[in-house]
């Protein structure tokens, strides 16, 4: 869809009657006068807490989009992001009644399309469970403010570890309450991550927001994601490179590549590993079968790579014919480091609502644990080696076949005991009893936690007793029930065809007295 098309699309949505804004706020000119801008920047001026950052981008705000000047009282800028910077303003309503309301203006490069998609996301899905709606939209030339209610929410850093366990628990309820609404509507989120679910600790009011990056399944009920989804086809290069463990002790190598499983054709591709230990190049040979189509496209490819060649660009300033003649593979990435699934992170081209409770099994990881960002990784297959630590290289390697991927890591690390390593980040239960003497020793628990694991919990806790829970304080972290674990094992599924959908883990036994 061309840009032109895109606007039409864009302004259509504009003219709908949810987006009439006279029917209640005060009526907005459509151009701004001297005596107002003047008011405008003696009160910025007159705000001392807003830094002069801030102002600036609060009166180019005003100018890019002057509607905006006879309605709201912008205060503060209460997020920035890539794509978007969002504010906390108030409104003047008819009835004389100031609401407060969020403001968020996107970029003027965004792409139409992608404006239209996250509009249309929030006026279709959004305004019930816990999902954020829209009260109004502002379009002046090439810059677009969606306004949405503002809700008051607390950070989820500082408040981690003051959450009692049945606050986790009412927490996770509803936003799978909200991935249920979205996905049922065939909306993929594809960033759902603490600070795109707020959260408001007094009045128990939740919101999911930041549709910008959301696409659509196969099934959707909203057109314009599926455009939008066509042309947001990213083509990334295949990663060989050295790749450190999570816990930074052990070393191993990850390398990804396509896997499909048919006799037509066979390319040979040349992947290299470094051996850490001894800094030594191995090169390595690996036969990767690629199935037969109609259009003759797969064919095309193979005998389109030069067969047994090395390749001998690796650590220069250039890149060879070897490389250059090599299918890159293309898939969806967007979504933030640290809560994007494995099939993400080995770039699987079929992408589905199941990244999206991949990444809530992160939150409920980092809610067990205590510990945020549970997962910090510089790339994709730094993420995977890191996603391995915790559920284990071989379990790891096997689910990326049953998507299409072949998975290569030079050592075989075991999967953890989801309870063992959450008690003993946070430091209750057993792993308490453990270190006081009453458990089984080091030695004994030393296949549980591998020596990589061991020293990545001993860096968590050294040094931050201050996070630590008191043993006459624990509330209910103490007595974490088996379905808690449960639970997070099948949001944490490496398979995303087996992986629990919001509405299953609705009906989790985690959840039986909390009612919809």
């Amino acid at each position: 869809m061309c840009p032109e098309v895109a606007l039409e699309v864009l302004d259509s949505l504009l003219l709908e009657p949810f987006f009439v804004m006279e029917t209640a706020l005060k009526s907005p000119c459509d151009e701004q006068h001297p005596q107002q801008a003047e008011d405008l920047h003696r009160s910025l001026e007159q705000s001392s807490k807003l830094s002069a950052g801030v102002k600036k981008d609060i009166e180019k705000l005003y100018e890019a989009v002057p509607q905006l000047v006879n309605v709201f009282k912008i205060k503060e800028k209460i997020g920035e992001g890539t794509f978007s910077s969002v504010y906390l303003a108030t409104a003047q309503l008819q009835t004389g009644y100031e609401e407060k309301m969020a403001l968020k203006h996107l970029i003027p490069t965004s792409h139409p399309l992608r404006i239209a998609a996250e509009l249309q996301c929030l006026t279709v899905a959004g305004g019930q469970d816990n999902v954020m709606g829209v009260k109004y939209c502002f379009r002046k030339n090439d810059h677009v403010v969606i306004v949405m209610p503002y809700l008051e929410h607390e950070s989820f850093l500082d408040i981690l570890n003051s959450l009692s366990f049945e606050e986790v628990r009412e927490y996770m309820f509803n936003l799978f309450k909200a991935l249920r609404r979205i996905h049922h509507f065939g909306i993929v989120h594809r960033d759902v991550k603490p600070s795109n679910f707020l959260y408001n600790r007094q009045l128990k009011k939740y919101a999911l927001v930041d549709f910008g990056l959301a696409q659509g399944t196969l099934d959707t009920k909203i057109e314009l994601l599926k455009t939008a989804h066509s042309e947001d086809q990213q083509e990334d290069s295949v990663h060989h490179s050295v790749q450190r463990s999570v816990f930074g002790e052990r070393n191993f190598n990850v390398y990804s590549s396509t896997y499909q499983d048919s006799t037509s054709t066979k390319l040979i591709k040349q992947s290299k590993m470094i051996d850490v230990s001894s800094r030594k190049l191995v090169t390595k040979k690996k036969i990767i079968s690629t199935k037969t189509v109609s259009n003759g496209a797969a064919r095309k490819a193979a005998s389109g790579c030069p067969l047994n060649l090395l390749c001998d660009c690796y650590a220069t300033d250039r890149v060879c014919s070897v490389c250059l003649s090599r299918r890159q593979q293309v898939a969806p990435r967007a979504g933030t480091p640290g809560f994007r699934a494995p099939e993400v992170l080995t770039k699987c081209p079929t992408q589905t609502t199941a990244i999206d409770m991949w990444s809530a099994g992160i939150i409920f990881l980092s809610l067990l644990s205590g510990r945020y960002p549970f997962f910090k990784a510089s790339d994709d297959l730094t993420a995977l080696a890191q996603i391995m630590t915790v559920r284990g290289s071989r379990e790891t390697i096997q689910a990326a076949r049953t998507f299409g991927k072949s998975v290569v890591c030079t050592q075989v690390v075991p999967t953890q005991n989801l309870r063992t390593l959450c008690e003993k980040l946070r430091g209750t239960n057993s792993s308490c009893k453990r270190s006081q003497g009453e458990g089984t020793s080091r030695s004994e628990n030393s296949t549980a936690f591998p020596a990589a694991a061991d020293k990545h919990l001993q860096n968590f806790q050294e040094g931050d007793s201050a996070l630590e829970m008191k043993a006459t304080d624990m509330k209910g972290w103490d007595l974490v029930p088996d379905e808690a674990y449960d639970l997070l094992d099948k949001l944490l599924d490496l398979n995303p065809a087996t992986r629990i959908t919001a509405k299953e883990a609705l009906l989790h036994p985690f959840f039986k007295d909390i009612r919809l």
